[in-house]
């Protein structure tokens, strides 16, 4: 391994642990004369910036626009260029090496996030063990007395904000579960409808059926529109018959890798009704 591809994989280990999005360029096979060789790698980033090279010239612009596409998709894909025996791309004439390439572009997928909206015990107790379950965690609330190192030692990120300020605070996407259980009603209300337009996979809301119907009848007063309401998961968790905070924070979790499964439709919520 040459220091260049040992500083990519070291730099995609960082992406991942901090949430990142990029993908990296692999050549995978080449034919007669190429400005790359098999093997060579690049890393993009998603501002276009790169670690690594795959060849360099046009052929290595085509390929940064190529991953700049597949970060968004999150999809891998494999290309192939065609270069002429004249020394230019076929597809735009740029002066490049004649031959053929392939490279494999693949994104480097986000490490799933569990954002926890509340540092009570339920919260206490799904950041332990959503790390086991190999989320990274997020903890956020507006007090510091209990949003802290000393109650949250293995969380990749304790956040102190006001919940009216927490949609600029957080970054929630398509890898983000976010998991509302604050000390209160009106809290929960604010952390539901500050996420609810977001890209978030998952978004489940503790609290009895009354709690819950309460908090989207004023959701709904408010202009939030009831159809947006039905990707909430709440009552939250799979019912397992759970009373203790470790044991809620279990059937919580259960839930999501049932939702990230595609199992969703064969478990029960808390109220006894099918999650869709």
């Amino acid at each position: 391994m040459n220091d260049s591809t040992d500083r990519i994989y070291q730099e995609i280990l960082r992406l991942r642990s901090e949430g990142e999005p990029a993908a990296l360029a692999t050549v995978t096979r080449t034919r007669g004369s190429t400005p790359g060789k098999t093997l060579f790698k690049m890393l993009v980033y998603a501002n276009g910036e790169i670690l690594g090279s795959v060849g360099g010239g046009a052929f290595e612009a085509k390929v940064i626009s190529e991953a700049l596409n597949v970060i968004k998709t999150e999809e891998p894909k494999v290309f192939e260029f065609k270069l002429n025996k004249c020394g230019e791309d076929l597809s735009d004439n740029q002066p490049i090496c004649g031959g053929e390439m392939e490279v494999l572009i693949e994104p480097i997928t986000r490490r799933p996030t569990l954002c926890i909206m509340g540092a009570g015990h339920v919260g206490q107790a799904l950041s332990g063990i959503g790390k086991i379950v190999g989320f990274r965690t997020v903890v956020v609330d507006d007090g510091e007395k209990y949003a802290n190192k000393s109650r949250f030692a293995d969380a990749d990120e304790i956040l102190v904000s006001d919940f009216g300020e927490i949609a600029d605070n957080v970054k929630v996407g398509k890898s983000s579960y976010v998991v509302i259980v604050t000390r209160g009603h009106q809290h929960d209300k604010t952390v539901l409808k500050a996420f609810i337009h977001s890209d978030a996979a998952y978004i489940g809301m503790i609290g009895s059926r009354k709690k819950v119907k309460e908090v989207f009848q004023s959701l709904i007063q408010e202009g939030v529109e009831e159809k947006l309401l039905d990707r909430v998961y709440s009552p939250i968790g799979i019912d397992i018959g759970a009373q203790t905070a470790s044991e809620i924070a279990i059937s919580i979790l259960a839930e999501i890798i049932a939702h990230i499964r595609g199992k969703i439709d064969s478990v029960k919520t808390m109220s006894g009704e099918t999650k869709k």
